[in-house]
Formats: structure tokens, C-alpha cells, sequence
């Protein structure tokens, strides 16, 4: 694809954050890869945390998207479960932003409604969508399965986010 963008959808999470890189043309999109961060629960809080962050910081390095997309997080019962996952979430958010990327937050809802045409989609509907509109592609688990689904969300997205971009900063 000539004049493809490339675009990277992360799912944060401590144990293991997904990622998947898409490309878009038009209304093409283009699967080039996929795959999880995982850290090591036996380390400290501080070791999980640069695991996590040099090993995207690998992933963006190697396939150079242009722009990053995260889902946002969701509240949970369990205090513990949170704070770890904003933690990850942190440098979820940190790692593209450090290459100069631009990085754009979805509400799980908006990713489903992107990806599934409803808000409260199951994890096999998304899955399902996402290997009939990116085919060939075969997700390395769930985690990169929902960041395929991010970056998908982004694709539908992305011209108005940088029109209003564009915007803000003429304002400035």
C-alpha cells in the first residue's frame, strides 16, 4: 500500500499488554503484525513496569507506526487490580508518546462499537470481526486481539482526531 498509514493499538495491562499494528489505505486495512508484552509477576512493581516499557519500545521501534491508539482504562472492583493497571497503562501511554508519536485513548465501548457495530460485543464477536476485516491475520492471543481491535477503532477515527488536532493547535 503507497501513502498507507501505520498505526499502533495497544491493550495495557501489567501481566500482559497487546499490540497490533495495522496499515490503512482508504477503507484497505492491511494486518502487518501482532503479539503481547509480558513481565514477570515473581519481579517488583518498578522491574514490571521497564519490562513492559522496553519491550514496546522494541515493537515500536521495529514496525514504526506513525500514530498510537490505547484503550482506556476501566474501574474494577478490586483497588489492587486498578492501580496496577494504570500503572501499565502509564507506559502504555508513555512509550509511543517518548518516540513522537501522537497517542489517542477509546473507551472499550467505542472500540467495540468500531470493530463490532455494538457497544457490548463479546470477546468472540471481536475476535471474529477482527480476523474478517484484517484477513490472513491470526492473533497471538486475546490481549492482541483487543489491540487489533484499537487500532482498527483509530483507522474509523483517526481523520477527524487530527483534524481536530490541526484545530487545537491553530488555536494556540
Amino acid at each position: 500500500m503507497t501513502g498507507a498509514r501505520r498505526y499502533i493499538g495497544l491493550d495495557p495491562g501489567l501481566r500482559n499488554t497487546g499490540w497490533g499494528v495495522i496499515e490503512a489505505e482508504n477503507n484497505n486495512l492491511r494486518h502487518i503484525a501482532n503479539g503481547s508484552v509480558a513481565t514477570d509477576s515473581s519481579l517488583e512493581t518498578a522491574q514490571r513496569l521497564r519490562q513492559l516499557h522496553d519491550g514496546l519500545a522494541e515493537v515500536l521501534a521495529r514496525w514504526s507506526p506513525t500514530e498510537a491508539a490505547v484503550e482506556e482504562t476501566f474501574v474494577n472492583r478490586n483497588a489492587r487490580s486498578t492501580l496496577q493497571l494504570g500503572l501499565a497503562r502509564g507506559v502504555v501511554l508513555l512509550a509511543p508518546a517518548l518516540v513522537g508519536l501522537s497517542v489517542f485513548e477509546y473507551s472499550p465501548n467505542k472500540i467495540k462499537k468500531s470493530v463490532v457495530g455494538a457497544g457490548h460485543a463479546d470477546k468472540h464477536q471481536i475476535d471474529v470481526m477482527v480476523r474478517h476485516l484484517l484477513p490472513g491475520c491470526e492473533p497471538a492471543d486475546m490481549d492482541a486481539t483487543d489491540a487489533l481491535a484499537v487500532a482498527i477503532c483509530h483507522v474509523h477515527h483517526a481523520a477527524l482526531n487530527r483534524r481536530t488536532l490541526v484545530l487545537q493547535a491553530a488555536a494556540v
